[in-house]
């Protein structure tokens, strides 16, 4: 059903999705794939970021009429295998984007890398390690 080959999405709630696109974009480095505003009613505004053409992609979602308030818990997680020491520049730019430097709440993730908390909380962990 899935394989290597599969595209995956994964949607969260946003506050505010400018200021995750900055986070996303400027500070992490994905690209805007897609981005559409509310225009009728019943729909929302969408931004999705991603890699240039990657296998995934994130869909920020925002409905100003029922707007959701993110709720993260310390372990919800979105890992990027470096494979290379975290660099004091990388992290300065997430926090530049408006990102906030946490610790983790699993000790593993400061051993091996750093968390950093996107605008709406969710967790970013760059991981010095890599995968496999």
């Amino acid at each position: 059903m899935i394989d290597k080959n599969t595209h995956i999405r994964v949607a969260r709630p946003s506050r505010d999705l400018a200021a995750a696109e900055r986070f996303y974009v400027d500070g992490l480095g994905l690209v805007v794939q897609w981005r559409s505003a509310k225009d009728a009613p019943g729909e929302h505004d969408l931004l999705m970021v991603g890699p240039a053409d990657g296998g995934w992609h994130f869909e920020l979602t925002h409905d100003p009429d029922r707007p959701i308030d993110p709720t993260p818990t310390v372990d919800d997680l979105f890992v990027v295998y470096l494979g290379a020491p975290v660099t004091d520049e990388q992290v300065a730019r997430l926090v530049a984007a408006g990102g906030e430097r946490v610790a983790a709440h699993n000790p593993y993730w400061d051993e091996y890398g750093v968390t950093v908390a996107d605008p709406d909380g969710y967790r970013l962990v760059l991981c010095s390690r890599t995968w496999g």
